[in-house]
């Protein structure tokens, strides 16, 4: 993590408010650095940044009907940064859409709801903390 221990986060979603409301969260809840993405095309454009966390709305055509959706955003931030987790959000509430984000890579698939963000933020966390067991793990195993 970059910016003095502050988690630099990309949210991605071409609904404006949700996106605002979601930064907000992240900005005023939270030790992140935020930024925004109304398209897929944008946050790849900007990957040289190296965000911790990336979390991309499903649904990324809305605004733009031949913009890449968010599993095509998805599949090219893997093929580019595979360490990056990504976390997919939709409004969609079905078992193919998640198990379709997971066998793309997505690092965890959240419903858009009241209680979004305490589910990216719990998951981001979670993240942060498995990747400091398996380093300490990695550490521990170098010298045996």
């Amino acid at each position: 993590m970059k910016n003095e221990n502050k988690i630099n986060l990309f949210l991605v979603d071409d609904d404006a408010l949700f996106l605002k409301s979601l930064e907000i969260e992240f900005l005023h809840h939270t030790d992140f650095t935020v930024e925004t993405f109304a398209t897929g095309e944008l946050c790849l454009e900007h990957l040289s940044k190296k965000p911790d966390v990336i979390i991309l709305d499903y649904h990324l055509n809305g605004i733009d009907k031949n913009a890449m959706n968010g599993i095509e955003t998805l599949d090219k931030i893997k093929t580019l940064c595979p360490d990056i987790p990504v976390v997919m959000l939709s409004s969609q509430d079905k078992i193919d859409v998640a198990i379709s984000c997971m066998h793309h890579r997505a690092f965890d698939y959240v419903v858009k709801s009241e209680t979004a963000f305490m589910r990216l933020q719990k998951n981001i966390t979670a993240f942060f903390h498995y990747e400091k067991i398996e380093k300490e793990l990695n550490w521990y195993m170098a010298r045996m």
